[in-house]
């Protein structure tokens, strides 16, 4: 499989169906509608929507069923990007290449814009029919519990509260950063996909610690691309750690170390693979070019 063909053909069909699921911006409140829309069509990978649709393909073939939660991961996740770049957290002015949603719509509306992208993203996914409720009820568990304290914003809390403190930080805190703040979310990609699928317990544990190595392998390559990425690729300014005196793993282990260690965890998300009896080779073919990545 080429798997940049299906990434791209995957993502294509992703953003065809959040345009079909977004407020429009020919409705009132027009802007604010623009505001929502803003970030989510700025160009994103979406990754972890895709992430959903092959960990459901690995037990299911008919993926367009785990559709609504795919596309709610990636709301959620772009609540969480217009939040991250807002001055009061990293002050980020510049995402995928364009002004961030603060930058073009003001603080105070794109705090709302997000708010309503969070409350949009659990709206989405309560209003699904064609799944059993216990399975529905599951998997928005699923995704509460990696939207909230114990996930992204645990993660972006305990992130905010050490910087600059690096003296004060440890591995453990790091990890704890790193598998909260990106981490969490990838892995609920992985495992909404299983729950929604209704793999066995088993095979949901596998699928369960290839999330959390392959969250944790995500962010290490964002530590490393934003000390030596290509701003022109990534849309965004790099150095930024280093000028917020954030505590990565460059910052710990170098860029070389680090390297090798990203590539270390991919190896390992890659063995909870092997041990499901089934085709995994798409989340394998992820894993790798994620590794990889350059942007």
């Amino acid at each position: 499989m080429n798997i940049k063909n299906y990434l791209k053909s995957k993502k294509d069909e992703i953003d065809k169906y959040l345009e079909s699921i977004m407020p429009s911006e020919n409705k009132y409140p027009s802007e604010f509608h623009k505001a929502m829309n803003y970030t989510l069509f700025a160009g994103g990978k979406r990754i972890r929507p895709i992430l959903c649709i092959a960990a459901y393909s690995i037990f299911k073939k008919d993926y367009k069923k785990c559709f609504s939660y795919a596309a709610a991961l990636e709301i959620i996740h772009t609540y969480s990007l217009i939040h991250d770049d807002l001055p009061a957290m990293d002050n980020d002015t510049v995402r995928r290449g364009k002004p961030s949603n603060h930058i073009v719509f003001g603080e105070a509306k794109a705090i709302l814009a997000a708010d309503a992208l969070l409350t949009f993203a659990f709206e989405t996914m309560s209003g699904v029919s064609n799944i059993k409720p216990k399975i529905v009820q599951k998997a928005i568990h699923n995704i509460s519990k990696a939207s909230g304290y114990s996930g992204i914003v645990g993660g972006q809390f305990v992130d905010i509260d050490k910087e600059g403190k690096n003296e004060d930080v440890d591995i453990p805190t790091l990890e704890y950063i790193h598998t909260h703040k990106t981490g969490e979310l990838l892995k609920a990609s992985v495992t909404t996909g299983a729950i929604l699928a209704d793999a066995t317990n088993k095979e949901y544990k596998h699928i369960n610690n290839f999330g959390k190595w392959l969250g944790l392998t995500f962010q290490i390559i964002d530590d490393i691309l934003d000390e030596i990425g290509d701003e022109n690729k990534l849309g965004k300014k790099i150095g930024q750690d280093s000028i917020n005196n954030k505590f990565t793993y460059p910052a710990i282990y170098g860029i070389k170390k680090s390297k090798e260690i990203a590539k270390k965890y991919t190896q390992k998300s890659i063995s909870f693979l092997e041990k499901i009896d089934k085709d995994t080779s798409i989340l394998e073919n992820i894993s790798n070019f994620l590794l990889k990545r350059t942007y």
